[in-house]
This record gives C-alpha cells, sequence and structure tokens, in this order.
C-alpha cells in the first residue's frame, strides 16, 4: 500500500502526517509493505524541510520529520499512490479536479479516518502559536491510527 499525505506547501500539515504514520508503519513492523510520502498542491517551499515549528512539536512526541523536503503533487502521483489523502476540503477539490480519468489512486479527507474529529479539516497552523502545531498532531495521531487500522484490513 502507497500512500501519500496532501496539504498546500508540504512544511506542515503533509510531512507531520507522513513522519507520524510512517512511524507507526515502523513500529507496527509493516515498513515493507506500506510506504508514505508527502507533497504540497503548490510549489512555494520545493525542497525546503518541514516547517521548524512542525519539527519542534513532532520531535517532542518521539517523531523526526529533518530528513523529509517537500515537493509538489504531480499527475504521476495518482498512478503510483494506492490513497491520496488531502489535510483540507480546499487541497481535496484541487486533488480531485487535477486527478487524471485513468489514475489508480483514491483521493480522501484524511481526517475521514478519524471521525470523531468533529471537523473535516487539518487546520493549517503556519499563522499560529505553538498550540495550532500540537491541535494538528492530536488530530494526525489519531487519524494515523485509524488509517493504520484500514490498511491491516
Amino acid at each position: 500500500m502507497k500512500v501519500l499525505f496532501v496539504c498546500t506547501g508540504n512544511i506542515c500539515r503533509s510531512p507531520t502526517a507522513e513522519g507520524v504514520f510512517r512511524h507507526m508503519v515502523e513500529e507496527a513492523g509493516l515498513g515493507q509493505t506500506i510506504t508514505t510520502d508527502s507533497a504540497g498542491t503548490h510549489g512555494y517551499h520545493i525542497g525546503d524541510p518541514p516547517d521548524s515549528r512542525s519539527c519542534r512539536a513532532a520531535a517532542a512526541r518521539g517523531f523526526d520529520l529533518s530528513r523529509l523536503r517537500a515537493r509538489k503533487v504531480t499527475a504521476r502521483d495518482f498512478h503510483d499512490f494506492d490513497l491520496i489523502l488531502a489535510m483540507d476540503q480546499g487541497h481535496f477539490a484541487h486533488l480531485d479536479a487535477m486527478k487524471p480519468k485513468d489514475a489508480r489512486a483514491e483521493v480522501k479527507l484524511y481526517l475521514d479516518f478519524h471521525p470523531g474529529a468533529g471537523t473535516k479539516d487539518v487546520p493549517d497552523p503556519y499563522y499560529g502559536g505553538p498550540e495550532g502545531f500540537d491541535h494538528v498532531l492530536d488530530l494526525i495521531e489519531a487519524a494515523s491510527k485509524a488509517l493504520l487500522a484500514h490498511a491491516r484490513r
């Protein structure tokens, strides 16, 4: 199973989701069967590491994002991945519009895997304080646990 996480610039939400989910996959011993990546709908930060605030918040919970680098989602991704997970409804609309007709990937909202979240969107913490990054991690950890259970099925 190949999973791609997508947000706007690929420096906050989607690399956090990739790092958290990858960590859980490795801990579950499924690293050989589940692969992950992340990308942005826009190319603002191509080649950049995740936002330092995302890295700090993730590291405080034991997740390492330091080796990740931003990239932009491509049409090829819809053929290479099984599941593309949008961080919010705007990303979902963007992905749905660019999805090739013969694509194999299923596009979903990430928080569809966390029905108790009370929202469909992982909020963008970029313009807020540290509590926003912690809230994003809370949502992502819960959704990642549910996604891992889904992947096992």
